[in-house]
Order: structure tokens, then C-alpha cells, then sequence
């Protein structure tokens, strides 16, 4: 499998929505968004077109060769945002919810989509990332994704286990051993120019212990279901968009652009 480092036996998924219920949302239709949430977790591993491993092997997926061989246009673009690295957004600062992960300016993102939300400003920006992203199936969200040096995300899990994630390496510091990502028992290092596709249902941690800075992009992606399983995932990954922690992250982005854009020097 490439892209793995070391592998183990692994261990099987354990789910029950723990990384929804600490955003402790109180309204009645985000207790019975969760409650469906809940049981689409229990059918997603069921009905899973390839398993449900940690990691993927890219060969899984036929479409990952073209993402990566838009790696140079991305890096172009790229290099252009990160000219104004300092002005981006810490993820927090956008999703208050990831708080709980986070709270420094060691992680910052450049925001171009996500669930049913994009940023025309931003894209506008990057289009030939835009076009890359866009031929990945069952899209949900896209960014770039800049780690500081030194910053740690410790192990968390990812809130539904209906997606999965791609990262393509766009800036991979040496030691390349010193900055690197864990799902489940497997330990990975990103490549530039080649995806890491994984399953952030897993608990996961991720880190950048050098002096320079690591960026990917960041996608998530419907996960690949059989009947009916799919049909419930793309309902729920619809209707997110409409819940609270969605539109908070939305609207907090919306101010971060007014911002930066007042004095555009991309």
C-alpha cells in the first residue's frame, strides 16, 4: 500500500457518534439530526464498497492519479495565498468546534468549499485547484491545510464516519520522518505530490516537528456505499448544511473574507 510507513493488524472502527456529542448543541433538530447520524454509523461500515480501512490504497480510487498530476499548478497556486500566510484564518477562527483540538495559530487553513458552502472569492483565487478538486466523486469539502512548525494535533476522530479524507502533499519539509499523520495503528508521511487517502472515523493524530511549514490539500469526499446506506449518507451530508456548527463556521468565514479581501496584495 503506498504511502505507509509501517503497518499493523488493525483494529476494528469504534463509532457511536463521540465526535459529534462533545459539540454539545442543544437544539431538538440537531438532537434528532445526531440521533439519525447515529444510526447511518452503524450501517456506513456494513454497506461499505471497500471495507473500511484506515488507510486506502490509491489504487482504490482511479481518479487520485489526476488529482496528483495537477500538483504543479496547485503548488503554483499555492505559493501565491501563502505570500499573506499570516492574514489566514487559524481553523478555529473559523470552526469553533475543532477548539477542542486546537486553540494556537499553529494551524490556519485557505478555505474553497465545504458542505454545500464555497468561497467564489477564494476560488477564484486557485482555479486550477478548484478544477482539481472537482474530480474527485462525492466532493464535500475543500482547503489548503498549513501546519507550523512544531504544531501537534493530538489523537482525535472525525465526526461521521460517511466520509473519507485526501491529502496531497504540497509542502512536505525534511526530515520527512519528522512530520507525519497516525489513523488507527498506521503510521504515514506525506509525499509532495501524491495523495494519502484515509478514514478519519479512526482516531488520528498529526504532527510537524521540524522548522518549516507543511501544507496539503485538504478534501473530504463522500464515502463509497451500497444501497441503501448511500442513498441515507448523501441525505445527511445535504442536510449539514443547514445545522448550527455548519452555518457558525460559514458565517465566521464570510467575516474573515470581508477582511482580507479589503486589502487584496495576492
Amino acid at each position: 500500500m503506498n504511502n505507509l510507513v509501517a503497518a499493523e493488524q488493525q483494529p476494528g472502527q469504534a463509532f457511536g457518534t463521540r465526535g459529534i456529542e462533545p459539540l454539545g448543541r442543544p437544539k431538538f433538530s440537531v438532537r434528532v439530526f445526531m440521533a439519525i447520524v447515529r444510526f447511518a454509523e452503524w450501517l456506513n461500515p456494513r454497506l461499505a464498497k471497500a471495507r473500511n480501512p484506515s488507510v486506502y490504497d490509491n489504487a482504490v480510487f482511479p481518479w487520485a492519479g489526476e488529482v496528483e498530476a495537477a500538483f504543479p499548478r496547485i503548488r503554483e497556486e499555492l505559493e501565491r495565498v501563502l505570500v499573506r500566510k499570516d492574514d489566514l484564518p487559524n481553523f478555529q477562527d473559523i470552526s469553533s468546534d475543532v477548539s477542542t483540538i486546537t486553540n494556537d495559530r499553529g494551524w490556519k487553513t485557505f478555505f474553497l468549499a465545504g458542505y454545500g458552502k464555497r468561497s467564489d472569492r477564494n476560488i477564484s483565487l486557485c482555479p486550477e485547484t478548484w478544477a482539481a478538486v472537482q474530480k474527485i466523486p462525492g466532493m464535500k469539502a475543500a482547503m489548503f491545510s498549513i501546519f507550523e512548525p512544531g504544531k501537534h494535533l493530538p489523537p482525535h476522530r472525525g465526526p461521521y464516519n460517511g466520509i473519507l479524507r485526501l491529502h496531497l502533499g504540497l509542502i512536505v519539509p525534511e526530515p520527512r520522518t519528522d512530520v507525519g499523520i497516525r489513523v488507527g495503528s498506521e503510521v504515514c508521511h506525506w509525499q509532495e505530490g501524491r495523495v494519502l487517502i484515509f478514514d478519519d472515523a479512526y482516531e488520528h493524530e498529526a504532527w510537524n516537528n521540524t522548522r518549516k511549514v507543511r501544507v496539503v490539500l485538504f478534501v473530504d469526499f463522500m464515502k463509497p456505499l451500497r444501497f441503501p446506506a448511500n442513498v441515507l449518507n448523501w441525505l445527511l451530508l445535504n442536510l449539514v448544511m443547514f445545522t448550527p456548527f455548519v452555518q457558525e463556521g460559514y458565517d465566521n468565514h464570510r467575516k474573515w473574507e470581508s477582511r482580507f479581501y479589503e486589502t487584496d496584495r495576492i
